[in-house]
């Protein structure tokens, strides 16, 4: 199984990173770029890719106390597929970003790795756009 992890330091405050992220049914709005759409039905989301790219995911959870969501792909060329994202606060005006992402087979990292870095330098833009 491969592990792809990004994180990044946000140039805001923890609540508000995760308002943004929060909104699994908009998800197209916190990755500008990377994300074209987002429909949402029930606990399972398609969202499509600038590459025009669609992906069934299952929201697994949403913890408000942790700030994290969890989801799965459900469909498509993945055997396992597990992910979830996570916001941090790191200081007053300060927080992180985690995203992880386990999945099989071991030959979509080829795909996975740069659509998760991509992902992440997208919800940075999408935070210093609400500025």
């Amino acid at each position: 199984m491969v592990t792809v992890t990004s994180e990044a330091t946000l140039p805001t405050a923890a609540d508000r990173a995760w308002a943004l992220l929060r909104a699994v049914g908009a998800v197209d709005k916190a990755f500008p770029g990377v994300l074209t759409g987002c429909r949402l039905d029930g606990d399972v989301r398609t969202v499509t890719f600038a590459n025009g790219m669609a992906v069934q995911e299952r929201i697994v959870s949403i913890d408000e106390t942790r700030r994290r969501i969890a989801y799965a792909v459900i469909e498509g060329r993945f055997s396992h597929h597990s992910a979830s994202m996570q916001i941090i606060p790191d200081g007053p005006e300060r927080s992180r970003f985690v995203w992880i992402s386990d999945f099989l087979p071991d030959d979509r990292e080829a795909v996975v790795r740069p659509l998760v870095e991509q992902g992440t330098e997208a919800f940075l833009r999408a935070i210093g756009k609400g500025r």
